[in-house]
């Protein structure tokens, strides 16, 4: 991946960062590819610089100016200076510049799931794409939606800070085969639980329904 400028719906000129250098920077300031350890993106607050031609598809796929990023040590890089901000958006950030990106779905993928544990003292812990390994309960809880696409269910884990991991199509299904049901606020639920924490899946009535 040679020099290339970025591009900017919003801003570009000398201020705008080239790839390799936001590459360099992110390695200067903390972030490590091997996971031990991430640099505190959510206490920096540097100037917005404009977007990156960077999108990640609902695949996990990290995409640069319409080619898919190969080098699995620069997709995990590019992952620990993630953060999606309060406007929904989600950024490359270093002390010194923020950069847009696109992300089509959920900028982690869930690709693997561990259980230990049983009934209230079960825990789910989830590996993702980029080597993130979490552990579902009220710090990193899980949420279900319903896709209006094709009415398929979407189990999203929260990884760190707003960001979320779409669980994949077989870690789904291992999921929900853990389900029981559990009455919530006086209604029957089908739940998943993890490390005490209860995570309503769909009103237990409806499950039939969801599973013909």
């Amino acid at each position: 991946m040679g020099k290339s400028s970025v591009v900017s719906a919003s801003k570009q000129g000398p201020d705008m960062p080239g790839l390799e250098a936001l590459i360099a920077r992110a390695r200067s300031d903390g972030a490590n590819p091997e996971g031990k350890g991430l640099p505190p993106v959510e206490k920096w607050n540097p100037d917005f610089c404009g977007d990156i031609d960077m999108e990640i598809r609902a695949d996990g796929t990290w995409f640069y100016m319409g080619t898919p990023i190969g080098r699995k040590p620069l997709v995990r890089l590019f992952s620990t200076i993630l953060r999606r901000d309060e406007d929904g958006r989600t950024y490359l950030v270093t002390p010194v510049e923020k950069v847009g990106i696109r992300v089509e779905d959920a900028p982690f993928l869930g690709v693997e799931m561990s259980v230990s544990g049983t009934g209230t003292a079960q825990i789910l812990t989830f590996r993702t794409n980029v080597g993130d390994v979490v552990e579902a309960g009220p710090d990193h809880p899980l949420r279900f939606e319903i896709a209006r696409e094709n009415e398929g269910l979407k189990p999203y884990l929260k990884v760190r800070g707003r960001l979320e991991a779409l669980l994949s199509r077989p870690v789904m299904y291992d999921l929900v085969a853990l389900g029981e049901d559990v009455e919530v606020d006086g209604r029957s639920m089908f739940v998943v639980r993890s490390k005490g924490a209860v995570f309503p899946i769909m009103p237990a009535d409806q499950l039939e329904a969801f599973r013909s």
